[in-house]
């Protein structure tokens, strides 16, 4: 009699297992697996990203999300291609291969940040002040045709002769060892750059973009998704936009819970420099937006006139094509 009543129980126990395997496999077989392609390796930038991932928001909104690194082609080849259903990009990557004269069909669908937030950066010591003081010092970029426009716009602005500066490349050389040997000064992002010098204690002059010309005030990054995606899923792409918002929520209102995410997904990174960025970022992520993600024409229009006037693209952009905010959660 005790062994019947024992195997009815352990039949009992076996079955009630199996359903709750069984329903684990339908709820995660359920979920639409989507693919996010970086910009970069993961930093503060992205840490909305892996917030949404941690604390379960894609689950949420029915999604299993794959976040990966680009290849050499970048993100807007990739997604361009369907290789990805979002991508982390910038608005001049958005320009550019909206206007080349094959376009990629590729739009920004969220800012994650409202405001540029790169400039020249340079030791205290080399005394660069102004745009003006590139001449006779040595820069150290990538070759880029971009680079040589913003840099000769900002001399013009400033009285600068730029034909007395020289331009090297540096290829993936970081900032400090740039500067320290090499160069006397760098495009840099502030939030990261800037804030590993101020954790490294190091003294810096930076020049932010915008604030020499204020039309140099882009997005950068931005999300993007292929026009095909958004004609043929809007859906996902809301449920998407919702989950994303929450995460960058979270890591305005409490970036030192949100970079440890990040930090379980990149290990690699400086602890100290992720959390204080995190909390620069935390400021910088909707800035003065009404919310999060939001762009505006102007500023695609204003930063395209100028590629435009600079001859990096063939014809001007057509901004109300190249974002869209509809996908935003209202």
């Amino acid at each position: 009699m005790m062994r019947r009543g024992f195997m009815k129980m352990l039949l009992v126990v076996m079955l009630f297992a199996a359903l709750i395997m069984a329903g684990c496999q339908q709820e995660e077989a359920s979920l639409q697996k989507i693919t996010v392609v970086l910009d970069w390796v993961p930093n503060t930038n992205h840490t909305g990203l892996y917030v949404a991932l941690e604390e379960g928001f894609f689950e949420e909104e029915g999604l299993d999300v794959k976040i990966i690194q680009p290849t050499e082609g970048g993100s807007a080849d990739l997604i361009a291609a369907g290789q990805g259903e979002f991508g982390l990009s910038y608005q001049e990557q958005v320009t550019y291969a909206r206007t080349a004269e094959v376009p990629l069909p590729v739009k920004a669908i969220a800012a994650v940040i409202q405001h540029n937030t790169s400039g020249f950066a340079s030791p205290a010591e080399k005394q660069i002040l102004s745009p003006k003081d590139f001449e006779g010092k040595k820069y150290g970029g990538w070759n880029s045709p971009m680079e040589e426009a913003m840099i000769k716009g900002l001399m013009g602005i400033t009285g600068g002769d730029f034909s007395k500066l020289e331009m090297v490349s540096v290829g993936t050389l970081d900032f400090f060892a740039a500067v320290s040997k090499h160069v006397d000064f760098t495009w840099i992002y502030y939030g990261w750059d800037g804030i590993a010098a101020e954790v490294k204690g190091v003294s810096l002059n930076f020049i932010k973009l915008q604030d020499v010309d204020a039309r140099l005030d882009s997005y950068t990054p931005v999300i993007i998704a292929s026009e095909k995606l958004l004609e043929e899923d809007p859906e996902l792409v809301r449920s998407f936009m919702k989950a994303l918002s929450k995460g960058y929520g979270f890591a305005v209102e409490d970036p030192d819970r949100a970079v440890e995410h990040l930090l379980r997904h990149a290990p690699e990174i400086d602890r100290e420099i992720a959390i204080e960025s995190q909390r620069y970022l935390a400021r910088e992520y909707q800035g003065d937006a009404a919310r999060w993600g939001e762009m505006d024409v102007e500023v695609w229009r204003t930063y395209a006139d100028w590629m435009f006037e600079k001859e990096l693209i063939p014809h001007e952009l057509i901004a109300e094509e190249a974002f869209t905010n509809e996908y935003l959660p209202k």
